[in-house]
């Protein structure tokens, strides 16, 4: 075997463990006892510490010198691009510290959990205060005297920084406010959709909906969790969802959303199985498949006609009179609490005053104690709404529990993307919404597969979109022109 061939049969196992370590967190969202908490947090840490010998072996480090690039293809090229990246972080954190981080993370994600159901921040502080310092002392360690929230922010996007998307998210801002209060204000205001919806047929409708987006059921499974997500890659990717009696579309479009991630991983090459281009190959592209699924194609006016006629066959008659109000309903702008259930309108200005407040944390700029009072003064400036409870405000979301510092803001550069990706899309495919009237959305997904999904992590992230994209460099211009041209339609402004 070649150094190649011995570098690439290690990175094959250790691939496998990284997905065995991700279907214990799957588990713990999903099925595992309430009491066994404890005991998953020591298996975390000693998968953590397994994972971790394996990623800074110093025979990695002999291999990636034995090997000689230019004798490599483009998939070679790019597999030594990421161990090497890898192996160099991975080296920077200690043993000790990544197992405190797995040992920490696991328990305050129950203690978040729990918190949020009795609405009490201050008994979910203590461990967020842990949480906070040890990705603190990650960070400085990843970033090598350089600045420590660019060092985590990497983690899911590599190459991006923090002051890069700063001044994206600077742009987007007084188009979105603006936008944001003309439809507030405007005359014409579409209804809700109210009634009650049975939690079953919600869950039946959603694997339908799930297949007809491209989602292989062979290959994965829906079941229900607190914070929807989707988990794993290549042929076992699983997704969550959540449902509510009186919300049917919480369920609807939060399946449609992971389904997304979930068509991402499976539809990468198989020949990528298991190495490290085998994934998505960043979180930001990653999240600009999620979003042009649930909003650019399921919430378009052409998908809404064919699921309003659905429900009206899984529900019964729909209190809306038709169609046109339906897609209204679907697309309301409400000044609402929860992230994930926002519209596509205000949906990043809630990226927007997380990235800023976790931004002040890792910095130390922002006390663990502070951080309540921070966020609600934050979101009664940006919504013009007081937060009435925690679990509406700062302990709504998973993300800080489990130490993901950085992942916010690919929330928002992935809504980026999808305006530039469903952009090119439209010009290349002219009859997608002849297909989505039709409730086949597959055909726009397909598109998305082969000229982005496919290539897992062959290519740097913005390299993939900008191909994807016949060239064009994604910017934020197509994603506020999309949601100008949409909203103002629906809201006769």
């Amino acid at each position: 075997m070649t150094a190649y061939d011995e570098l690439m049969a290690h990175e094959r196992e250790t691939q496998a463990l990284g997905q065995v370590a991700g279907r214990l967190g799957w588990d713990q969202e999903t099925v595992m006892p309430r009491g066994s908490g404890p005991q998953r947090a020591e298996e975390s840490e000693a998968m953590e510490h397994v994972l971790h010998a394996r990623r800074t072996d110093p025979r990695v480090g002999d291999w990636l010198a034995a090997i000689d690039d230019a004798t490599l293809d483009p998939v070679g090229k790019a597999n030594l691009r990421h161990i090497r990246r890898r192996f160099e972080r991975t080296n920077r954190v200690p043993a000790k510290l990544a197992g405190a981080l797995a040992r920490v993370t696991s328990s305050a994600q129950r203690s978040w959990a729990d918190a949020r159901a009795a609405n009490d921040f201050a008994a979910f502080a203590p461990v967020l205060e842990q949480v906070v310092a040890l990705k603190r002392e990650e960070g400085a360690a990843l970033a090598d005297g350089g600045d420590v929230y660019d060092a985590l922010l990497d983690d899911y996007e590599p190459g991006a920084t923090g002051a890069e998307l700063q001044a994206m998210f600077d742009a987007l801002r007084p188009r979105l406010v603006d936008l944001r209060d003309r439809i507030l204000g405007a005359e014409h205001q579409p209804a809700a959709l109210t009634g009650h919806f049975d939690e079953q047929s919600q869950m039946k409708l959603t694997r339908e909906i799930a297949k007809a987006f491209g989602y292989d059921m062979s290959r994965g499974r829906i079941d229900k969790a607190v914070h929807p997500f989707s988990s794993g890659s290549g042929l076992d990717v699983r997704i969550t969802t959540r449902t509510s009696p009186n919300d049917p579309f919480g369920s609807i479009y939060s399946t449609i959303h992971e389904v997304g991630h979930a068509c991402y991983e499976q539809s990468i090459d198989d020949d990528y199985l298991l190495t490290p281009l085998g994934q998505g190959v960043s979180m930001g592209v990653h999240e600009s498949q999620s979003r042009i699924f649930e909003n650019q194609l399921g919430r378009s006016r052409a998908f809404t006609g064919w699921l309003f006629e659905r429900m009206k066959e899984v529900f019964g008659e729909m209190p809306v009179a038709d169609a046109e109000a339906f897609y209204g309903a679907v697309n309301r702008v409400t000044p609402g609490y929860i992230r994930t259930e926002s519209d596509e309108v205000q949906y990043n200005l809630h990226v927007l005053l997380r990235f800023d407040l976790e931004r002040q944390l890792i910095a130390g700029d922002l006390a663990v104690a502070d951080l309540e009072e921070a966020w609600n003064s934050r979101f009664e400036a940006d919504f013009g709404v007081k937060v009435d409870t925690p679990a509406n405000g700062c302990l709504q979301d998973v993300h800080w529990s489990v130490g993901l510092f950085g992942y916010f803001p690919t929330y928002s550069l992935g809504n980026v993307y999808a305006g530039c990706l469903m952009k090119a899309l439209r010009a290349q495919m002219p009859e997608v919404d002849d297909h989505l009237a039709r409730g086949e959305p597959a055909q726009a997904t397909k598109w998305l597969t082969e000229n982005l999904q496919r290539h897992g992590g062959l290519f740097e992230p913005k390299e993939v979109v900008t191909r994807a994209c016949g060239g064009e460099t994604p910017s934020e211009a197509p994603l506020l022109d999309y949601l100008e041209a949409k909203f103002g339609a629906i809201y006769k402004l």
